[in-house]
C-alpha cells in the first residue's frame, strides 16, 4: 500500500509517519527537470538530488568537483519538475566542512534559490556544528553514513564500510548523534546488512539504506545506475530495472540509417 495518494506534498513528517506504520520509503536521484518530472509520477517519495551528478551528468570520476552553484542548477531543475516528491540537495564537498557559517550558508542558498526542501550531508559527530546551525535556520537535514563518497580518498576505495567492529561503534554513536541533533533521518551506504539493520532499530527516525540490506526504513538507488544508462557499473547491490543504454541506442542507430537512407522525413513528416 503506497502512502496516501492525497497528499499534496511528500513532507519530512510524512516520512516519519510512513516509518512508523512500517510503509517502506522508495527515495531516487534525478538531476534535471524532464527526469524529475517521470520520477515524480511515478510516485517516488523522496528525489534526492545527488553530488552523483558529478559522475553520471559531468563524467567526473568523483562526486568531488561539483560545485555548489552547479548544484544549485541541478536541484532547481528538480524542483521545477516534482509537484509531490520531498526534494532532498546534497551539501557538495567544501561547502560545510570545517566551518559552520559556510555549511549554514551553502543551505540557505540551496533552500532560497533552488526551492528544495531539505539538505543532505556526509558524516557524523565531527560535522556536528554544522549540522546544528543549519538546523537552527529551520532547514530540514538528512545524515549520511558509511561509505560517503567525498571522502573517497581517506578511504582509498569503494569497498563496503563498517565491517570492523571500531568502525560499526562508531557509526552506531554517529547515528544517534544526528538524530540527537535534529536530522529527520539518514542514508546509510554501503555497510553490513546486520549492522544497518541494527542502527535502523535503534533510532525513531527513518533510515534509508543504498547496498545496507532490507531492513532500512527505505531504500535509494541512482536513477542512471537502474534504469541502465549507465554501462558497466554493476555493483552487488543494484537491481537494474531496465536496459535504457540498449533502448536508446538502438534508436539512435535507426535515426541515423533512416536519415542517410533519405528515409527520414518523410512526406507525412515535412510541411
Amino acid at each position: 500500500m503506497s502512502v496516501n495518494k492525497e497528499i499534496k506534498r511528500v513532507t519530512t513528517n510524512t516520512l516519519q509517519e510512513m516509518k512508523n506504520r512500517g510503509e517502506k520509503i522508495a527515495m531516487l536521484t534525478a538531476y534535471d527537470y524532464s527526469m524529475a518530472k517521470i520520477v515524480d509520477d511515478a510516485g517516488i517519495d523522496v528525489i534526492l538530488v545527488g553530488d552523483s551528478a558529478s559522475n553520471v551528468m559531468a563524467g567526473h570520476e568523483t562526486t568531488l568537483p561539483i560545485t555548489l552553484d552547479q548544484m544549485i542548477y541541478h536541484a532547481s531543475s528538480v524542483v521545477r519538475g516534482a509537484s509531490r516528491s520531498l526534494v532532498v540537495v546534497d551539501l557538495p564537498f567544501g561547502s560545510y566542512q570545517g566551518n559552520s557559517k559556510e555549511a549554514l550558508n551553502s543551505a540557505i542558498r540551496i533552500m532560497k534559490e533552488a526551492g528544495a526542501h531539505a539538505v543532505k550531508i556526509e558524516g557524523g559527530i565531527e560535522i556536528a556544528e554544522s549540522v546544528s546551525r543549519i538546523l537552527t535556520a529551520g532547514i530540514p537535514v538528512m545524515g549520511h553514513l558509511g561509505l560517503t563518497p567525498q571522502s573517497i580518498y581517506k578511504f582509498g576505495t569503494y569497498t563496503v564500510r563498517a565491517k570492523e567492529e571500531a568502525e560499526a561503534q562508531k557509526l552506531k554513536e554517529d547515528a544517534l548523534k544526528l538524530q540527537e541533533l535534529g536530522c529527520f533521518g539518514i542514508v546509510i551506504e554501503k555497510i553490513p546488512a546486520a549492522l544497518a539493520k541494527e542502527v535502523t532499530e535503534s533510532l525513531q527516525i527513518p533510515t534509508i539504506g543504498i547496498g545496507a540490506g532490507q531492513d532500512c526504513s527505505g531504500q535509494v538507488l541512482v536513477i542512471h545506475d537502474m534504469l541502465g544508462i549507465n554501462k558497466g557499473f554493476r555493483p552487488r547491490f543494484l537491481r537494474q530495472y531496465a536496459s535504457l543504454y540498449d533502448v536508446m541506442n538502438g534508436a539512435i542507430k535507426n535515426y541515423v540509417s533512416d536519415v542517410k537512407a533519405r528515409d527520414f522525413p518523410n512526406e507525412k513528416e515535412q510541411y
